[in-house]
């Protein structure tokens, strides 16, 4: 029987995910918690509650032997069922073969550089990974891992091995306000974020800037630039609330981090050898 794995979406065409024009997997999971999640859908997976399927406006959805089935052709895409999830998921996940994902990338395949892998967490589904990798590489285009670092690369290289290397989140370096993020231990990210450069497989670093915290900013920014120097980019993001869970913006801010603010970040990793330090 194929390996299978739960995908959450494919978008096609991404300049936002990695060098060039990528397809993006997106793929349903995360260990993580994160409070400022923009897709907390992707958390956890349908436990079919069916709090969703009454109220699907399109009349999509349906409880059937105890999970709810999506009908994506009666599917009007306006995201009712995922507001309303009391659980963090989604409802709409496709448990895909490689051969269904590469079916799609494909039909991307003479517009895009390569794929990115993402989530959720991807690296759930390292053994999927090594064999979607494999089989897109054989198409000439290369393979990214868009990655919290919950995985631990050095004890299982394998999917490295058939990757060009992985975008990696580092939230915060200070234990209590790493816990108060994404309620999930940080050990794992720094030590990553130590062999990847190592072994030359880090291609992106991204960190957070949140309104008003300067201490936490400050010390995530300088952790991360004194070590990468300018072994790989570093990704300096703007605290944004959309999209965050209205719960969680009543703790980290209703309000985005200001452009200027983010940049004197930027200047501090770059004066600390972070050569490629930018905004967005």
């Amino acid at each position: 029987m194929s390996r299978t794995a739960p995908v959450n979406r494919i978008i096609p065409f991404s300049n936002v995910d990695g060098p060039g024009n990528r397809t993006s997997i997106f793929f349903q999971g995360c260990p993580f918690n994160c409070l400022f999640c923009h897709n907390p859908e992707t958390i956890h997976l349908c436990r079919a509650c069916g709090a969703c399927v009454e109220k699907c406006p399109a009349g999509a959805l349906r409880l059937e032997g105890g999970a709810v089935i999506w009908d994506s052709a009666r599917c009007v895409g306006c995201d009712t069922c995922i507001k309303l999830c009391p659980h963090d998921s989604s409802p709409k996940i496709r448990h895909m073969t490689v051969e269904d994902v590469m079916r799609e990338i494909r039909r991307a395949a003479p517009y895009i550089e390569g794929i990115t892998t993402s989530g959720g967490e991807c690296t759930l589904q390292n053994e999927f990974l090594i064999e979607l990798f494999t089989e897109v590489r054989k198409l000439g285009k290369t393979c990214l891992i868009d990655s919290n670092g919950s995985f631990d690369f050095e004890a299982d290289p394998r999917v490295l091995e058939v990757s060009e290397g992985v975008m990696l989140d580092v939230k915060a370096v200070e234990q209590s306000w790493s816990d108060a993020l994404i309620s999930y231990p940080r050990d794992m990210v720094l030590k990553n974020l130590d062999y990847l450069l190592r072994v030359g497989k880090l291609y992106e670093v991204r960190t957070l800037i949140f309104p008003d915290r300067d201490r936490e900013n400050e010390e995530t920014v300088r952790y991360v630039a004194e070590h990468i120097g300018d072994g790989c980019f570093y990704k300096i993001i703007r605290y944004r609330p959309y999209g965050v869970r209205e719960k969680y913006q009543k703790v980290l801010g209703e309000f985005e981090t200001d452009a200027a603010c983010a940049e004197t970040y930027a200047a501090l990793a770059r004066s600390l050898g972070a050569a490629k330090a930018y905004v967005v």
